[in-house]
């Protein structure tokens, strides 16, 4: 047979064998560096929301680079970190106070069960799986306390990477586009495709939870929902979950009103809560990120669970990202190995930046 017809040669064993050793290598890199990935992904999220107002800011405006990154990194710290970060420690702080908490949260669930089984003599909710609850919530309020020093171990590092990033943007996405062994369209999809993900995850889905939680908090002051501005901040936080959403806290809250003999607050939280809060979710889903990428609610309920397990609170926007990326990339894998030029559709020329070293 002859040698060029034969598929094994040098140059596939070599290149086969360069694959395999950075694979190792970027494996050994992540696997010892996996506590600082939710700092980089927290950092990349920060560079793309503000990527526009760097380049403008040392490019058109002609600041020394340093001076845009710190003015950036305060603007950030202040309008998108401190408060998520606010809102995250207020929540641990009030279920990480252990007994006294577990006692009323205990008082809150048998009231629930209570209530439920005498009125649909229906024991849906029971003793076995109120004792699994009660167990996974004592658990949670047992470990809650340190989260609030990972995330400030997690914050620093992240404006430690973000510096770096914003300091010299060009560069660091002429890197990021040399090191992708792509066609160069492939690359200019695949950067445009994941800083929309990033924007309609990391701007959309938090103004979109925000909204419903300031509405509920309205409901929760009128009708006299019991600890309203907790209330408010799990609402907030439980809207980002598909499906079922902020539901896991307004109706059980609602319920336990009722149980209470709190009828009318009761059952105006629940109709406050039906109505007002989901025409919210609706109005912006449809307004907002309507003009945002558009991601499939299946590619959200799997990515939030994947991320959440992978990254922690930073898998509320990566793990949807991870998903839609993957499906994207073996559509790229047909671009670049298939005969057939139909198997993906690029952008035109015209949307590609001429003078483009960039992937974003």
């Amino acid at each position: 047979m002859n040698d060029t017809n034969d598929p094994i040669n040098g140059i596939k064993i070599k290149q086969v064998f360069l694959i395999l050793l950075i694979t190792t290598m970027v494996g050994l890199i992540v696997y010892n560096l996996a506590l600082f990935i939710p700092s980089l992904l927290g950092a990349v999220t920060l560079y793309i929301v503000t990527r526009k107002l760097n380049l403008h800011l040392q490019e058109d405006r002609g600041w020394k680079p340093w001076a845009a990154s710190m003015l950036i990194i305060v603007l950030t710290l202040f309008i998108m970190v401190l408060p998520v970060y606010f809102l995250v420690d207020m929540i641990v702080a009030k279920l990480g106070s252990a007994q006294q908490y577990m006692g009323k949260f205990n008082v809150f669930v048998d009231k629930i069960h209570d209530f439920v089984y005498s009125k649909a003599n229906v024991d849906i909710l029971s003793k076995d799986n109120m004792t699994k609850l009660k167990t996974k919530i004592g658990e949670f309020s047992t470990s809650a306390v340190s989260t609030t020093f990972n995330m400030l171990s997690i914050l620093a590092s992240m404006y430690f990477i973000l510096y770096f990033m914003l300091e010299k943007p060009r560069l660091f996405e002429r890197v990021v586009s040399q090191t992708m062994p792509l066609k160069r369209a492939n690359v200019n999809l695949i950067g445009e495709k994941f800083r929309k993900l990033v924007i309609a995850n990391a701007v959309g889905i938090p103004v979109v939870a925000l909204g419903q939680g300031i509405v509920a908090l309205i409901g929760y002051l009128i009708f006299g929902a019991p600890s309203a501005v907790l209330l408010f901040a799990l609402t907030a936080v439980t809207s980002m979950i598909p499906i079922v959403g902020a539901a896991i806290i307004y109706i059980p809250v609602g319920i336990f009103m009722i149980a209470e003999g709190d009828n009318f607050g009761g059952i105006g939280v629940l109709v406050w809560s039906l109505v007002a809060v989901g025409l919210t979710d609706n109005v912006l889903r449809f307004t907002l990120l309507k003009k945002l990428e558009n991601i499939h609610p299946l590619n959200t309920v799997f990515g939030i669970i994947m991320g959440m397990n992978l990254f922690g609170f930073m898998g509320l926007v990566f793990g949807p990202i991870l998903v839609s990326i993957t499906v994207l990339l073996i559509q790229v894998y047909k671009d670049e190995f298939s005969s057939d030029e139909n198997q993906l559709i690029l952008p035109e020329p015209k949307e590609i930046e001429p003078k483009v070293d960039l992937i974003i």
